[in-house]
């Protein structure tokens, strides 16, 4: 999905999960760190893409064509398949999972669980969208 997507996506499903669990903070605030998380887990996309390729072109493509990295989100990756759905979403997962399991650790549980909705929402949009473009 698009970083748009994620980020209405995020603010709605942040808005129920911040209702519902009553994490520490107010709405306002929960509702902006889910859009903010919503948007930025999608930075590990670059990481892969670095690992993948052995250079920082992707990352050079969004930050020097700003219409690129913000509108036109599918012209980043242009040149990986399947394998990188696959890994992306690994990756999210294992983000998603440390994320929650530090805060569950920590005491936070009603955080931890926020987080977790916001994350998995992110998730299943994703695979919904992998399912629309296969």
């Amino acid at each position: 999905m698009k970083s748009l997507e994620h980020a209405v996506v995020g603010a709605v499903v942040g808005s129920v999960a911040a209702v519902a669990l009553q994490p520490p903070g107010g709405v306002p605030f929960l509702v902006v760190g889910a859009v903010i998380l919503s948007v930025f887990i999608d930075l590990d996309h670059f990481l892969i893409a670095r690992v993948e390729r052995g250079d920082w072109q992707n990352l050079r493509t969004a930050v020097t064509n700003p219409r690129v990295g913000l509108v036109e989100q599918e012209g980043v990756f242009p040149e990986f398949g399947p394998r990188f759905n696959l890994q992306r979403l690994l990756s999210h997962h294992l983000i998603g999972g440390v994320a929650v399991g530090g805060l569950a650790l920590a005491g936070e549980t009603s955080l931890a669980g926020f987080v977790g909705v916001v994350l998995y929402a992110h998730v299943v949009c994703d695979f919904l969208r992998d399912l629309e473009l296969a």
